[in-house]
C-alpha cells in the first residue's frame, strides 16, 4: 500500500494540478488509510465500498469534523480512480461513496470601520513595519489566499497598472487588482527589500516578502503577521488572512459588484462557492426594496406615520 500511495502522489505532482499543501495533506491522509488497511489485513486492490464506508464512519467516531472527513474521502477517490485508470482494479469502490455533509458556516469578516482600524494603526518606519503594512494592504486589496500572497514575486507585479499575477489552486494563474493604498505600501517596502537582499546570503532574489535575514517569508509567517497585527489594532474579531479575503468579497458585493466578477477576482472555480458571500444586512435589503419596489416609498411613509405602531414585516 505504501508503494501505491507514493506512486499516486508522484503522479499528482507530475500533473501539477495540486498545490504542495494539497499533496502533503493527501499524503498524510492516504498513509493513515494504509495503516488502517494493514490493521484489517486487507490489500488496497481488494478494498470494497463497504470497507471504505466503515473507515469513514470510524473517522467520524474519532471526532473528525465533516470537512476533514470529506478531504480524506477526496484523497481516497483520487487514489482509487488512479488505480482503475492503470488497470489495477476493475471497479472503483470510492466512485459513488458519499461523505458526511459539512455544515456551511457563514464567513467571518470585518466591517469597513474595522478594516480602517486595522490598516490605520501605526506601523513603525522600519523594514518590518513597512513590510507588514504592505502585506495587509495587499491581502485586503486583492482578496488573495495567504499562500498566494506569500508566493508573490517581484516579476509578477505591475505597480504602474495596479495588478499582480497570482498562482491559485490547481496552479491556475489569475490577475489580482491592487488599489492605490496597496500599491503605495508595496512601493514603500521595495527599497527596504533591496537593502535586505544586498546583505542576505542563500536567498531567493525574486521573492516579494522577505524576513530580516533576507529570506522569503513562509505562508505561516504571513498568517501570523495578520493575527499579530489584528491584535495590535485591538480588533475583537479573531482575524486571519482568510478573514481579510472574506471582507474583500463581502465589501465588493455590498457596494454593488456582481457575483461573477467577485468569483473571478477570488479565483473560485465554481460560482456556488462564491454564493456564500451573498449575505447582506437587513438594512441594505430594506434600502434596495425602498428604492426599487413600487410600494417601497409607501412602506417607508407608513412606517414614519406609525400606522400600527410597529415596523412592517418584510
Amino acid at each position: 500500500m505504501a508503494a501505491v500511495v507514493e506512486e499516486f502522489l508522484a503522479h499528482l505532482q507530475q500533473q501539477g494540478k495540486k498545490s504542495p499543501a494539497t499533496l502533503r495533506a493527501y499524503g498524510s491522509d492516504l498513509r493513515a488509510f494504509a495503516t488502517w488497511l494493514a490493521s484489517q489485513q486487507r490489500h488496497v486492490e481488494q478494498t470494497t465500498r463497504f470497507e471504505l464506508r466503515r473507515y469513514l464512519v470510524e473517522l467520524e467516531q474519532q471526532g473528525l469534523v465533516a470537512a476533514s472527513v470529506q478531504r480524506k474521502l477526496a484523497a481516497l477517490r483520487g487514489l482509487f480512480a488512479f488505480l482503475q485508470e492503470r488497470g489495477r482494479i476493475a471497479k472503483d469502490p470510492a466512485k459513488l461513496l458519499k461523505g458526511p455533509k459539512a455544515q456551511r458556516r457563514m464567513p467571518v469578516f470585518l466591517t469597513s470601520s474595522e478594516v480602517d482600524q486595522l490598516l490605520g494603526q501605526p506601523f513603525d518606519d522600519t523594514p518590518q513595519g513597512r513590510r507588514d503594512r504592505a502585506i495587509l494592504e495587499v491581502l485586503y486589496s486583492t482578496g488573495c489566499r495567504v499562500s498566494e500572497c506569500a508566493g508573490m514575486r517581484l516579476d509578477t507585479l505591475d505597480l504602474d497598472e495596479g495588478f499582480a499575477r497570482v498562482l491559485g489552486k490547481g496552479s491556475k494563474e489569475r490577475l489580482a487588482l491592487l488599489g492605490g493604498p496597496a500599491t503605495a505600501a508595496v512601493r514603500a517596502w521595495l527599497p527596504e527589500r533591496r537593502r535586505l537582499l544586498a546583505s542576505a546570503h542563500r536567498t531567493d532574489p525574486g521573492a516579494l516578502w522577505l524576513n530580516r535575514f533576507g529570506r522569503p517569508l513562509s505562508t505561516r509567517w504571513v498568517f501570523q503577521t495578520v493575527v499579530d497585527r489584528a491584535r495590535a489594532a485591538g480588533l475583537a474579531t479573531n482575524l486571519t488572512p482568510h478573514g481579510l479575503r472574506h471582507s474583500f468579497a463581502t465589501h465588493l458585493l455590498d457596494r454593488g459588484a456582481d457575483l461573477r466578477t467577485v468569483q473571478e477576482l477570488l479565483g473560485h472555480a465554481r460560482l456556488v462557492t462564491t454564493e456564500i458571500y451573498t449575505h447582506v444586512s437587513i438594512g441594505r435589503l430594506q434600502q434596495v426594496y425602498d428604492r426599487a419596489h413600487p410600494m417601497g416609498q409607501k412602506r417607508v411613509a407608513g412606517t414614519e406615520r406609525g400606522m400600527d405602531g410597529t415596523a412592517p414585516a418584510l
